[in-house]
C-alpha cells in the first residue's frame, strides 16, 4: 500500500490548506494564501490564521493536529475501517493518519473534507434497523460479516464506542445508535429518556426520536447538529471538540470543568455560552453521566456570524468513566461531585451565586423527577 503523502483540506469546496506527511510520521499543515486573506482559523489556539508551517507534536494524537483528529472515526467507525481494510488486503496497522483522512473524504463529522479520497466499500444494501442491529452484533462477535459494506458506508466515519449509522430521515441527516456488546437491550430507550429529561432541564439538544424495533425497546436517534438546511441546500457546519482545541486525547482523563469554562469564554466571548455549559455540567453531575470526556464537548463555527458557540448536548446517559469517576472533574472532584462543587465552578468563571444555585437546583429536581429509576438501578449495580 502506497501511503498518502499529501491531502488538500476543503471547507464548502474551498481550499483551506494542505496536509503533508513529514518524516513519515507528522502531518504538517499550511493554510492556503487565499484562505489567509479572508478565511477563519479552523482551530483558533493551535492553528491561528498565519502564514507558516504548523508542525504537530507526536503525542498524544500520533502526529496530527486536534481539529483533524476530530475528523477521524473512533471506536465503532475505526473498527469498521480496519475490518474493511483487512478484507481488501491492506494492513490497517500500516495505515497512517493521512491514509485514514483520505478514507474519510467528505463523509466526516463537521465541514472539513479531504482530497484525494480513498474509496473503500462496494455496495449499500437496504436493511431495516433491526437487521442492521443484528449485523452490528455479528461484527462485534466475529471478524467478518456479509454486511460489512453496508455498516461501513453508513457508519465508517462515526465516532464513539457504540455502533451507529449516519442516515437520512426525510430530507435531514440523523444519527441512529445500536447496542454495543456490553449494553443492555434498553440502552436506546434510556438515552432517549435522558435526552427528554435534559430538554426539560433547559439544555439545548437537537431533535431526538426513539425508533421502533421488534427485538428491543427501540433505537435512539438524533438529528445531526453539524448539518443545517438552507432551502433545498444542505450546509455542513464546522465543529471542533475540546480534545481538538486543546490538542489532547479524549482517552486521557485530564479535563476539569473550570478549564472547559475558561475555554468556552475565550472562544465565544459570551457568558451565555458559559451558562449553557454550566447547566450541562449540572446535568452530568446529578444524572450520573460520567463519560463526559473531552470529545463530548464541541463548539460550532457560525460562518455568517463569524463566531463560535457551544454545540447542542449529546451522548447523555447513565455512565461511568475510568475508576467510576467523571472523565472531566468538577472543580477537582471526579469521584463524588455535588452542589458545592458545581457552585465553585460557577464562581470561578463569574456566574452569580444566586443564579448558579437556581440553575443547579432546577436541574437536580428535574433529574430526580424524570430519572430516579435509572439512578436507583445504577446505584445497585
Amino acid at each position: 500500500m502506497d501511503r498518502v503523502k499529501q491531502l488538500s483540506v476543503l471547507y464548502h469546496e474551498r481550499l483551506v490548506g494542505t496536509l503533508a506527511l513529514y518524516q513519515n510520521r507528522f502531518a504538517a499543515f499550511e493554510y492556503h494564501k487565499d484562505w489567509l486573506a479572508d478565511g477563519f482559523p479552523i482551530s483558533p489556539f493551535s492553528l491561528p490564521l498565519e502564514k507558516r508551517l504548523f508542525m504537530p507534536k507526536m503525542e498524544p494524537l500520533d502526529g496530527l493536529h486536534g481539529v483533524f483528529a476530530d475528523s477521524l472515526p473512533d471506536g465503532w467507525g475505526r473498527l469498521l475501517v480496519d475490518r474493511l481494510m483487512r478484507r481488501e488486503g491492506y494492513n490497517p496497522l500500516a495505515a497512517g493518519n493521512l491514509d485514514r483522512l483520505a478514507i474519510v473524504g467528505d463523509t466526516g463529522m463537521g465541514a472539513l473534507c479531504y482530497r484525494p479520497e480513498w474509496h473503500l466499500g462496494e455496495r449499500l444494501s437496504d436493511k431495516t434497523l433491526d437487521e442492521t442491529a443484528v449485523a452490528c452484533q455479528t461484527l462485534l462477535r466475529t471478524e467478518y460479516t456479509d454486511d460489512l459494506d453496508h455498516l461501513f458506508l453508513l457508519g465508517g466515519s462515526s465516532g464513539g464506542a457504540r455502533p451507529k449509522i449516519l442516515t437520512r430521515i426525510g430530507d435531514e441527516e440523523w444519527i441512529i445508535k445500536f447496542a454495543s456488546a456490553g449494553d443492555r437491550e434498553e440502552i436506546g430507550l434510556q438515552e432517549y429518556e435522558y435526552a427528554l429529561c435534559a430538554k426539560e432541564c433547559g439544555i439545548e439538544m437537537e431533535e431526538v426520536r426513539l425508533f421502533p424495533s421488534e427485538i428491543c425497546p427501540g433505537y435512539f436517534g438524533t438529528r445531526r447538529f453539524d448539518r443545517k438546511k438552507d432551502g433545498s441546500k444542505e450546509i455542513k457546519i464546522h465543529m471542533v471538540s475540546a480534545a481538538g482545541l486543546l490538542e489532547t486525547s479524549h482517552r486521557i482523563p485530564n479535563m476539569d470543568y473550570d478549564l472547559l469554562m475558561r475555554l468556552t469564554l475565550q472562544l465565544t466571548n459570551d457568558m451565555a455560552e458559559c451558562e449553557k455549559l454550566y447547566r450541562l455540567m449540572c446535568f452530568n453531575v446529578f444524572a450520573h453521566n460520567r463519560d463526559d470526556h473531552s470529545r463530548n464537548f464541541t463548539w460550532l463555527y457560525l460562518d455568517e456570524q463569524n463566531r463560535w458557540i457551544l454545540s447542542p448536548a449529546y451522548d447523555l446517559t447513565y455512565s461511568s468513566s475510568i475508576g467510576g469517576e467523571h472523565a472531566t472533574t468538577v472543580h477537582g472532584n471526579g469521584r463524588d461531585p455535588g452542589m458545592e462543587d458545581v457552585l465553585a465552578v460557577a464562581k470561578e468563571i463569574g456566574i452569580r451565586n444566586q443564579k448558579a444555585k437556581a440553575i443547579a437546583e432546577d436541574v437536580q429536581m428535574c433529574v430526580m423527577e424524570y430519572l430516579s429509576g435509572y439512578l436507583a438501578a445504577g446505584s445497585r449495580q
